[in-house]
Parts: C-alpha cells; sequence; structure tokens
C-alpha cells in the first residue's frame, strides 16, 4: 500500500530546497541524523534508538492529521540528499502545557549541511506556509544556549528572546514570534 504523503504535509520547495512529509523509507536518515552527537547534545543528550527514530516519524506524520501542522523531511533539490527535518509540532512537555499549547518550531540538519545557508532557508520556507495557515499565532522554539549557530538563526528568522526554560536538567533559552 501506499501513501501520498502529500495528503498530510503539504510539498514545500524553496530554491534549493524540497520540504516534504515523511515516509517510512526516512527511518535510516532519521536515524543517522539523530546519531550525530553534534546533533543530539542540544536536543537529548544522547543518540536515539531506531524505535525511538520510528516512533519519531510517526508522531510527525501523526501531528499533521490532529493539529494541521507538523515536520517536514528536508531534501536537497539537485541531488535528493537528505538534509535533515524542520517543523512546527506540539510536545505537551511541561513548558508547552503551560504555556498553552503553543507550536514549537524546531529544526537539524547534517553537520555536512551547517553554514551553507540551508537551515536559514528550510526554516524561512516554513514560516512562510505557517504565516498563511497559521495566521496571528505565536509559535517559539526552545534553543541550548550553547547552540550559538541555532540561536543567530532564531533571532535572523524574528524569535525574540523571552526567558529560559528548565528541561531534565537542560537550560533552554525561549524564543517566541508572532505570525
Amino acid at each position: 500500500m501506499t501513501v501520498c504523503r502529500e495528503a498530510l504535509a503539504p510539498r514545500l520547495e524553496s530554491e534549493r530546497l524540497i520540504l516534504r512529509g515523511f515516509e517510512p523509507a526516512d527511518l535510516d536518515s532519521s536515524y543517522a541524523l539523530r546519531n550525530q552527537e553534534v546533533v543530539y547534545q542540544y536536543i537529548s543528550g544522547k543518540p536515539s534508538t531506531r524505535q525511538e527514530c520510528w516512533y519519531r516519524l510517526l508522531r510527525a506524520t501523526g501531528m499533521w492529521a490532529f493539529k494541521g501542522y507538523g515536520s517536514w523531511a528536508i531534501e536537497q533539490k539537485d541531488s535528493g540528499a537528505y538534509l535533515g527535518e524542520i517543523g512546527l509540532f506540539e510536545t505537551k512537555s511541561n513548558f508547552s502545557l503551560a504555556n498553552g499549547n503553543l507550536p514549537e518550531m524546531g529544526w537539524m540538519l547534517f553537520p555536512e549541511y551547517f553554514g551553507k545557508g540551508f537551515a536559514s532557508e528550510a526554516a524561512q520556507t516554513v514560516l512562510a506556509w505557517a504565516t498563511d495557515h497559521l495566521k496571528d499565532r505565536e509559535i517559539y522554539c526552545l534553543v541550548d544556549p550553547v547552540n550559538t549557530s541555532s540561536v543567530r538563526l532564531a533571532k535572523r528568522l524574528g524569535f525574540v528572546e523571552t526567558g529560559r526554560y528548565l528541561n531534565d536538567g537542560i537550560e533552554d533559552l525561549v524564543f517566541r514570534k508572532v505570525l
């Protein structure tokens, strides 16, 4: 059985990127991504198992059905390479519950794609979509203060730092943005 991933997540395109819904074949790439120390050190502090990655892909796909927004796989147009993941989601964490279940924005790329403008391009594409579809909503992102690249990106995208949040012993900067 083939599932039409565009039925859940809209396909978005930018100059160099395709943002598309996840499919089962993305498990290996997602697993490899979430096992890059430079990636997981800022998110969970530990590598993910294949099962955790599988459940994340399922959750990301289900978010579209439940909320009308979710996450995308990031592909490079020219090569079809899986660069990373980006999206809007609700975590139902203590932070999100205390803040009215606002959508959280997050992004991650394979290290070989750092510093090439791909995260910024993907994020701007998602924010343009969100502005059209989630009008006048507030969104947030949590960024480890040591992750200076993501801090800079959040600020460039128009997120404003509003405080700090301690989550499982990790202190994150809280950024908010009104669409």
